[in-house]
């Protein structure tokens, strides 16, 4: 690839997928052959379908007939340490071979991206020359696995520089710009086969993040407010099943009234346009009834047709208004935007939203088995088969089970995994009522034990033998956890290429 008159290999349609749409036979049938360094550069936004800041990006290269074709990709964020660049090099090059050795498509060769904008007083060539020693430990790591970095690049400042090639006329010391989005070839191929680059990740999680606006205390006065008046309910096994068709009928409505809104155009004003439409004790009444796992697992079974994308809409709008100590109460609505998500095929909203819901609270244990799934790139209609089953039969659904048995996930599989964003800031926390899904809450078997919870708990995240905190109605949900995961179906294909 240093040679940059030679052909990079084709990347195909098929492989330039972004997570977000299938694509047509017509753009399985059109090949769109790389040759520089400026058509790789332009590739990347359509190989990740955003456009990635403050990224360290890894492709794989698969041989066919002689010519490469793109395999699977990962991405880490740059970690602002320099110690830390050398571990992070190792795990995104060793997960993303982990990744295809896994599906028996070992990579032969590589190509590797770096992307960050200058910080203030410095340029693009100073970020490249600061990065260059990035770039190097990713070809050694690379090069320890026996696959070589054909080609590494850095993006900064609308320009790009190769670190392989020597010859200035084709890349200069001060970059080559890059060319205006939309432009080439291989742009107008993915417009063509339906692709959309979705802008940046940090667009997509403003979304998510909850609000820094003047109706914070308002917000979080609701909140308190709702706490007092349920959390005793929730823990009250007289009482929560009753908090349970309150909060899903008032889920309900809200849907209702965001399906009637007048659309309007951009993200930005959707997002105004649904915030207006939900009232400050509406969306503390949801936000605190669905810390109840099982009312939690009742709403992810709107997850398609004409209810999946008011659902959407609602999870968001809640994540949004998890403000202040609130934070953690985020992991909820987080999960279920990310469940729904994935459910209707856009697994990079999905794996951002679950990451995020694993930053408000890495215990969660639905978010982590959907965030490993997902990025396994299995499929989740197993999932939803167990949910339209319970939903069918009118039965308590319990869809951490359902995702349990979605298959093994390997935790290598993407570098991305273990690295979730934080999804709110303060130093006060509200202590969620905590109802059975923590990390040491999978379904028992049947003939284990565990210690039966104290009775007379009545406050938030009041501590149980084994940790967390449960009720009896939640012990009885594992039993019915434990049914549903026998009787649901693992998937039996293993993930495609592009979603590492």
């Amino acid at each position: 690839m240093t040679n940059h008159s030679e052909t990079t290999g084709p990347s195909e349609n098929g492989d330039v997928t972004g997570g977000a749409k299938p694509l047509g036979r017509s753009a399985h049938d059109t090949q769109i052959t790389l040759r520089t360094p400026a058509e790789l550069a332009d590739a990347l936004p359509y190989l990740l379908g955003y456009r990635p800041e403050d990224s360290i990006v890894l492709v794989a290269l698969h041989d066919r007939g002689g010519r490469g074709r793109f395999g699977g990709r990962a991405r880490l964020g740059i970690p602002a340490n320099e110690d830390d660049w050398e571990a992070a090099a190792r795990q995104l090059a060793q997960g993303l071979m982990t990744g295809g050795a896994r599906r028996g498509a070992r990579p032969e060769q590589m190509v590797a991206y770096v992307c960050q904008e200058p910080a203030p007083g410095e340029s693009g060539r100073d970020v490249m020359h600061r990065l260059a020693p990035l770039t190097h430990l990713l070809r050694t790591e690379c090069g320890r696995l026996d696959v070589p970095v054909i080609e590494a690049l850095c993006i900064s400042d609308g320009r790009y520089w190769s670190y392989c090639c020597p010859t200035q006329e084709c890349c200069p010391p001060d970059g080559a710009p890059m060319g205006l989005p939309g432009t080439s070839v291989l742009a107008a191929a993915a417009t063509y086969a339906g692709i959309q680059v979705r802008g940046t990740l940090r667009e997509l999680r403003v979304r998510l993040l909850p609000w820094e606006t003047g109706a914070v205390p308002a917000q979080e006065a609701a909140l308190d407010s709702a706490g007092m008046a349920l959390v005793p309910r929730i823990l009250d096994d007289t009482f929560r099943a009753e908090v349970a068709e309150e909060t899903l009928a008032l889920a309900g409505r809200i849907m209702s009234r965001y399906a009637a809104a007048t659309p309007v155009s951009g993200t930005h004003q959707a997002d105004l346009r649904d915030d207006d439409l939900l009232a400050h004790d509406e969306a503390a009444a949801l936000i605190l009834g669905l810390q109840d796992r099982t009312t939690r697992d009742r709403a992810a079974a709107w997850m398609e047709g004409d209810e999946a994308g008011p659902a959407l809409r609602l999870w968001r709008a809640l994540a949004r208004r998890c403000v202040g100590p609130y934070g953690e109460h985020a992991a909820a609505p987080l999960t279920l935007a990310g469940w729904v998500a994935w459910s209707t095929g856009d697994d990079l909203e999905a794996r951002e939203a679950l990451a995020m819901a694993l930053g408000a609270d890495s215990d969660y244990l639905f978010a982590r088995l959907l965030h490993q799934a997902c990025n396994e790139g299995l499929d989740p209609e197993s999932i939803r088969r167990c949910l339209r089953r319970e939903r069918a039969g009118g039965g308590a659904v319990d869809s951490t089970a359902a995702a349990d048995d979605t298959g093994p996930v390997d935790p290598d599989a993407d570098p991305d995994a273990g690295r979730a964003p934080a999804a709110a800031s303060g130093t006060r926390r509200r202590r969620r009522p905590r109802t059975g899904d923590s990390a040491d809450d999978r379904p028992p078997r049947p003939e284990s034990t565990r210690p039966r919870p104290t009775t007379g708990h009545t406050r938030p995240g009041s501590p149980r033998p084994g940790g967390g905190t449960r009720t009896r109605t939640a012990e009885r949900s594992d039993t019915r956890s434990e049914r549903t995961a026998q009787e649901g179906t693992r998937t039996a294909n293993g993930p495609s290429e592009g979603d590492e």
